[in-house]
């Protein structure tokens, strides 16, 4: 019998299929990652800053900036000079944007649902331990 194939590359084997399958759905809806992460990061804060919402996303500035354009384009935002300094732009969801966002957390928690198929909810708690060790294992300065 072969050896198991070493965790890390199961993880991201799993990572990588689990994502494109998220891709999908999020498509599907008419969205994509870094544009559900835009909007659920909108919901949360109402208003926030370009350099805010970049922290938030955890992406460049020019990246946020280059999806922003598009969203905005689509619709999807609007953005205005903040009035107290004028270097800033404040970002919010127009309603085409909380329309898009409301379908695209339907395919999320779809998504969520179908990943959790056939599991208990103790092994998806395990399961959620395990990965967190797994990301503390390879982020502890020890």
């Amino acid at each position: 019998m072969p050896p198991p194939a070493p965790i890390g590359v199961v993880l991201a084997r799993t990572a990588k299929t689990a994502g494109r399958a998220f891709d999908q759905a999020l498509a599907a809806a008419g969205g994509s990652q870094p544009v559900w992460q835009i909007l659920i990061s909108l919901k949360t804060t109402q208003v926030a800053n370009q350099r805010e919402l970049a922290d938030a996303i955890g992406i460049q500035s020019a990246t946020l900036t280059h999806h922003l354009n598009s969203m905005e384009t689509a619709g999807l935002v609007t953005r205005r000079r903040d009035p107290a300094n004028r270097r800033v732009h404040l970002v919010e969801l127009t309603d085409h944007g909380e329309q898009l966002f409301h379908r695209l957390a339907t395919a999320a928690i779809a998504h969520d649902q179908r990943l959790r198929k056939g599991l208990t909810d103790t092994e998806i708690a395990q399961l959620a331990d395990l990965l967190h060790r797994l990301a503390a294992n390879v982020t502890d300065d020890d």
